[in-house]
Parts: structure tokens; sequence; C-alpha cells
């Protein structure tokens, strides 16, 4: 019996690297694919809990079968899930976003909340990017890659509370470093608050400012990047700082009975 692969992203239903993605993986398993009718970059792990999710068929520009809602990323893997397909999926793959995912965009990003999804589902789940955006993009390396992965996951099993948050450079396959399994590094945003003013004197805002500035520390997926590999990050839904527990332990909390510390 043939693996059953869900396809998401945050780009939407017309983003031209789902059709390179559903035939790379169309080559490991069964593929389905649900995407958002619009971009929902930036929509971090949304749900739609306050009205009706609409659902269509439709076809991609490259003419694969697919669907489209008006839910967020993590929506579409929810529908997937809980029954809008026959068949639960084996390995949720989130992607290709365009624009990196690396350190602290995870928690803004729809590509990865949609991976996290998947985990949270118990299924093994892959978010992946490549860093670049605008027209012409090559997406076969990245496709090969997230179908490469999806072999591994098949063939070698994987960890139930991780996934793999991919990086992919843009670049062409035979000038692609390597691969390099990473830690998140650290990207630093340096937002600012404009105000302006609509032709009725009312005031809005925009939240934008210089380019990310990122740390490229050795073993981080943006050093990785930065040298051309690709990079693999296992990433952990447990967002304990275990370390803090004990010493929080000891703080006065005004409270008369003992402080208990869980076990780790």
């Amino acid at each position: 019996m043939n693996q059953n692969i869900l396809i998401t992203n945050d780009d939407g239903i017309d983003s031209d690297a789902l059709g390179p993605l559903a035939d790379a993986l169309a080559e490991v398993g069964d593929v389905h694919i649900i995407a958002p009718e619009r971009n929902w970059s930036g929509a971090s792990h949304s749900i739609t809990l306050y009205r009706p999710l609409r659902v269509r068929p439709t076809q991609l520009r490259t003419g694969q079968p697919a669907f489209m809602t008006d839910g967020s990323p993590t929506d579409c893997v929810r529908l997937a899930v809980l029954g809008f397909l026959k068949t639960k999926p084996d390995l949720v793959v989130s992607g290709i976003n365009r624009g990196s995912n690396m350190g602290d965009d995870i928690t803004y990003s729809g590509t990865v909340a949609a991976a996290m999804e998947g985990l949270l589902s118990g299924i093994p789940s892959i978010a992946i990017s490549i860093g670049a955006f605008g027209a012409n993009i090559d997406f076969g390396p990245s496709a090969a890659f997230a179908a490469l992965l999806a072999r591994n996951i098949f063939a070698k099993g994987f960890a139930p509370d991780a996934l793999l948050n991919v990086n992919v450079p843009p670049l062409s396959r035979e000038h692609i470093a390597g691969v390099e399994v990473t830690r998140l590094g650290k990207r630093t945003y340096r937002d600012q608050l404009i105000e302006r003013l609509d032709p009725y004197g009312n005031p809005y805002y925009w939240v934008g400012g210089p380019a990310v500035a990122a740390e490229a520390e050795p073993g981080t997926d943006v050093a990785a990047l930065r040298e051309g590999k690709i990079s693999v990050t296992p990433i952990y839904l447990d967002l304990t700082n275990h370390a803090l527990i004990e010493e929080l332990a000891r703080w006065d909390w005004g409270w008369t009975g003992p402080v208990e510390v869980a076990a780790d």
C-alpha cells in the first residue's frame, strides 16, 4: 500500500512551488494537496474557530488536482486529519515557502505551523523553504530534497515528538555545498511602526523596517544557508526551559504550601 502524503503551504494555492513539489513527492507516495486560497505568510499557528471553513476542488497551474480552502495553513492540516481526506496522511510536507524560515522566523511562519499541526496529530512532518523571493525560482532542488527526506522517513521512521525544518539555498543542484543538520540560529527584526493617513484623515499603520539581521554562528541554520548548504533542523515542541524549573521553585511565591518541582 502506498504512503499518503499531504502537501500544504502558506503561500497559497497559486504558488508555483506546489507543482514541482507534488511531482517529486508523487514518486514516493500518493499525494493529496490542500492549500489556502490566499497567502497566509506570518499567520503562525492560527486556526479558524468562529466561522465555517469552505473547501473547493481545483487544479494547480501545472494541472495536478487539489483542494483550496479559505482557512489557514493549520486549518488545511486539521481538515485532512479530521476526516476530509478518506485516509489520514502518513506524512505532512509544508512548503516550498518563498523565503527562508530560520531562527526566530519559525514563531511567525505559517509554513512551520502547518508542520507543527501535523506533528501534534502524530504525523511525521516537514517544513521546507527556499532562501529566495521573486519570479523564476528553480524549485527543483528543494522538491527533490523533500522527496529524499520523505523516502528516509518512510524507510527509517522518525521521532514522534519533532518535525524537520528545512531551508534550501537558491542554487542549482550542482552548486549546493551539501547538507548540514543544524540548530536554530538568531534573526533580529528591526521593525518600525509607520503611521499614515487615509483620504478621510483617519490614521492607519504599517509595520516594517530594515532587512533582518542574522547571526551566522557555526552549526546554525543561518550559517549553513550562507555557506550554500541545505540546513535540516529538528524542531522539538516542548518549549519548557528545564534549566529554570528548580531555580523558579526557590522563589517566594507568597503561598503557604510547598512549591513542587515537576520531575524532568
